[in-house]
């Protein structure tokens, strides 16, 4: 397979150069959906990239930010449809860059930016892959539909309305997602699904504003009501206390069983790469594989409150919240696991704690012996 492709190869490796420059300029384009950063110059651009392409393609208005949509038609009646995002994650805390988050700086055979992985990397990777086809072979073997989002990192609130409103538009035989990742040797790696996640924001409150920390002995810290509410949603053996939380799970059929024994991992490499003494409940070899793949979450991704800059100040904090997402798999849902949540923290006595729905999706999983998951 790799003989028929030689040509192809020969062109992008004469060309790397070139495709390394449009990832840089667009990771030199921020994109900060959270926050409204760059986001109509970034579509502008990935719009620019099509058409240079010769897609036709343009920007498709959502209550949100727009997607940028285009077609290059090719032999055939097969259409294959690539979805990706342009917009990033927020780059703070910026003291903890040791390169400029939007420089795009090559250093030890690496683009150091901000999305540059997740994911203007493989955006970028997809249309020079059709440039490379396009150049050497002239036309391609199908059409290829591109669908690029802006909202993808907070959630996607948009994307399902676009759909709703775009079927025809959108119809393919077979989606690609976008990821496309290596391991840590270097070995791409194909991925049949994508699990869901509910995101949500925990609030509690205390006095009208900050006050001084003697006043603790008569007025609660909401910061520690927080805690007390948190400490209720695992059990120390790393089990999510929440009833009913695992009841939908899919278990894996024996082909997914069978696919995850075949999946060749260094979990010790693993370990080693992120820095610690041993995975969650001592998982070692097979175990750290299905765990990674097969099991949902409830991850604390922040917490805030009161003062946490240099030095001290005694102060007793009126405003306590914390950032919680839980990744789920086939068959929970992000609608039951937020109803959940809800009723775990009123039986616990934590009526008082808001909950902020900041987004959610269903989990996906497709079945690896599809033609397209074994084209792919």
């Amino acid at each position: 397979e790799r003989d028929a492709m030689e040509d192809i190869f020969t062109y992008i490796d004469a060309h790397a150069d070139e495709y390394i420059q449009r990832l840089q300029r667009l990771c030199r384009q921020p994109s900060i959906a959270a926050q409204n950063v760059g986001m109509e110059e970034t579509a502008a651009m990935v719009l620019e990239m099509l058409q240079d392409l010769g897609a036709a393609a343009r920007l498709i208005p959502t209550e949100g930010y727009p997607v940028v949509y285009g077609e290059l038609a090719g032999q055939g009646p097969r259409r294959l449809m690539l979805y990706d995002h342009y917009d990033v994650q927020p780059p703070e805390p910026l003291d903890l860059w040791e390169h400029e988050p939007f420089g795009a700086e090559i250093r030890d055979g690496r683009i150091w930016a901000r999305g540059v992985a997740d994911n203007k990397g493989n955006l970028v990777a997809r249309l020079c892959a059709a440039d490379a086809w396009l150049r050497v072979r002239g036309e391609l073997p199908l059409t290829l539909k591109f669908v690029f989002e802006g909202e993808e990192e907070i959630g996607s609130p948009h994307l399902e309305a676009f759909a709703d409103a775009h079927h025809e538009l959108i119809a393919a035989d077979g989606c690609i997602w976008e990821a496309g990742y290596k391991d840590l040797q270097g070995r791409l790696q194909v991925y049949a699904g994508c699990k869901g996640i509910t995101y949500v924001e925990l609030r509690a409150y205390g006095a009208n504003t900050d006050l001084h920390s003697s006043r603790a002995a008569i007025v609660p810290n909401p910061a520690w009501r927080l805690i007390w509410a948190l400490s209720t949603l695992k059990h120390p053996d790393e089990r999510v206390a929440i009833d009913g939380f695992y009841e939908d799970v899919r278990p894996p059929t024996p082909r997914e069983q069978e696919l995850l024994a075949a999946w060749d991992v260094d979990v010790e490499a693993m370990r080693q790469h992120f820095g610690i003494d041993s995975f969650l409940r001592g998982a070692t070899g097979d175990q750290v594989k299905a765990d990674l793949i097969f099991q949902p979450t409830c991850n604390i991704a922040g917490i805030q409150s009161g003062y946490t800059g240099e030095g001290s100040k005694t102060v007793l904090p009126n405003y306590a919240f914390c950032k919680i997402d839980f990744r789920l798999v086939p068959d929970q849902s992000n609608r039951k696991t937020l109803r959940l949540l809800r009723e775990h923290l009123d039986r616990h006595g934590f009526s008082d704690i808001e909950i902020v729905d900041l987004h959610g999706e269903d989990p996906a999983r497709t079945d690896p012996d599809h033609p397209v998951a074994q084209a792919v």
